[in-house]
């Protein structure tokens, strides 16, 4: 069972290196969901998901939510760049 940081709005979840893709086995793992909810609330997301996923079922069990570093309200340099598609 792995604990996941979930983006609300895009059901992505955040990678080690720092991105956002769809598929949960790709997702960073954090020790904690307390661990998992501070990191998330430095993340440039507007609400996040604490998410336990169990890869064996590929279940989703909602674990916490909360509020990150509003993309809105950070200047232009500190936001990443969309990716081309």
């Amino acid at each position: 069972m792995n604990i996941l940081i979930e983006n609300s709005d895009t059901k992505e979840y955040l990678t080690s290196a720092g991105l956002w893709n769809k598929n949960p086995e790709a997702g960073k793992v954090f020790g904690t969901s307390r661990l998992a909810a501070r990191a998330a609330k430095q993340e440039p997301i507007a609400k996040f998901n604490i998410v336990l996923h169990i890869p064996a079922t590929n279940q989703l069990v909602n674990l916490d939510h909360g509020r990150g570093r509003d993309p809105l309200t950070l200047p232009p340099a500190t936001i990443a760049p969309a990716a081309v598609v």
